[in-house]
């Protein structure tokens, strides 16, 4: 990855340490070319398969960012891409997978169907499908997150991580649970729980999707995903459209940062257990920052998280 991307920030906040008692980190993905880490596994994914066949262009499915992520990577490697967004995906979203010259195509009713048109696409055409779900090298490169946190605050006590289809989790956790962080936390939305009920089952659980972090959805679990979660992640818990966007504004306030409500999950899942974290070492891994106006205003105009 490092011809094309930078490690991204990891910064000490005193704001969020003084509030939850403890030595916090904030792991910024916003400070990338899509505003979020999906550029990461998009690009692994896109050049391991370069590696064994010529590449003709890549399809992927998407509520928004890992379609930005992968049309971003197309450009990148100079072939055509084509992103699948449900019906109703985020407008500021949509113009940035544009923006990188992906041809977008509105399929579905959510992203479990808009996934099934695109892989039937991608098949049809002979093109390289990009699985956010059961994709290794999505994981993988969505595991370098965990690596760099590790690598630049070695002896981390915790590690929270927002958890849409579960594959940044689940790499975040096996490459910092190898480097020793001891324990590692993924944060999904309420409205969508398929991955954390699956993980809490140890089986697929599917379930059905009302949540304002669209980053963070995912009705059908992946396969791959779940395993990597099972082997790597300690713990797997919800947040609430309320405190994710309470969330936002506790970021803005205190780090100064803007992420959108998927964003803001590893912060809800921490600050939940902040007694138990009192006196240790903790990062958060901020997703994005791919935020609409209307969510901006919800959160501002809403009480923070303390």
């Amino acid at each position: 990855m490092r011809p094309f991307l930078a490690p991204t920030p990891l910064v000490r906040s005193e704001a969020l340490s003084r509030a939850l008692a403890a030595e916090i980190f904030l792991k910024n993905e916003t400070v990338s070319p899509v505003a979020s880490f999906k550029a990461r596994g998009a690009l692994v994914e896109l050049l391991r398969a370069r590696d064994t066949a010529p590449l003709r262009g890549a399809v992927t499915s998407s509520t928004g960012n890992h379609g930005q992520g992968v049309a971003w990577a197309a450009r990148e490697l100079d072939i055509p891409a084509w992103v699948f967004l449900p019906r109703g995906a985020l407008a500021v979203k949509r113009a940035m997978i544009a923006s990188f010259g992906a041809t977008i195509r509105d399929e579905g009713a959510d992203i479990d169907e808009a996934k099934d048109a695109a892989r039937d696409f991608a098949a049809r055409e002979g093109l390289a499908f990009v699985d956010d779900g059961e994709g290794l090298g999505v994981m993988e490169g969505g595991g370098t997150v965990g690596l760099e946190v590790a690598e630049a605050a070695p002896g981390l006590d915790a590690l929270y991580v927002p958890m849409g289809s579960g594959s940044l989790a689940a790499g975040s956790a096996a490459a910092a649970k190898a480097l020793g962080v001891a324990r590692v936390v993924a944060a999904q939305a309420k409205g969508s729980p398929a991955m954390v009920e699956s993980f809490r089952a140890r089986r697929p659980v599917e379930r059905p999707i009302e949540t304002i972090a669209d980053g963070l959805v995912c009705r059908v679990p992946a396969a791959l995903a779940l395993a990597g979660l099972l082997a790597f992640v300690d713990d797997a818990t919800l947040a609430t459209d309320a405190e994710l966007l309470a969330g936002v504004r506790t970021l803005a306030e205190s780090a100064h940062a803007l992420v959108e409500p998927s964003g803001a999950a590893g912060l809800v899942a921490a600050w939940r257990e902040r007694e138990r974290n009192a006196g240790r070492r903790v990062a958060i891994v901020l997703t994005g920052s791919n935020v609409s106006p209307e969510a901006l205003r919800l959160a501002l105009d809403g009480p923070p998280l303390f």
